[in-house]
């Protein structure tokens, strides 16, 4: 198991445990971290850049091409929002619970290219 998916791993379990509390900033950004090291796996395994946003970015529209999903730039779009939602608190709770599903969606697609249940 790498970093990565250590990392991911635990911030995923950190954003299920916030969400029951209700702490959607928080949740918010443990969600942002668990899909953004997700794709560090992936990209690292593959041996593409992954050190920036941009590149996570890259790596996302990569794999969105090869597995025939333009609905994951939506997704990590969805994962993006949630990371800017962690700094200015603007979603409400039902927004917040909405994208967090929709996030939730992406990281089960993220980990299938990854290899994993």
């Amino acid at each position: 198991m790498s970093r990565y998916d250590a990392l991911h791993k635990k911030y995923l379990q950190d954003a299920e445990r916030l969400l029951r509390k209700r702490d959607y900033p928080q949740a918010s950004e443990k969600l942002w971290g668990a899909t953004a090291e997700m794709i560090k796996s992936i990209a690292e395994r593959r041996r593409w850049k992954h050190h920036s946003h941009r590149d996570l970015l890259v790596a996302m529209s990569r794999l969105a091409e090869e597995s025939g999903g333009p609905g994951m730039r939506t997704l990590f779009a969805y994962a993006q929002m949630l990371h800017a939602n962690f700094y200015e608190d603007f979603m409400s709770p039902p927004v917040a619970t909405q994208y967090a599903r929709d996030v939730r969606r992406l990281i089960v697609k993220l980990q299938s290219l990854n290899g994993q249940p």
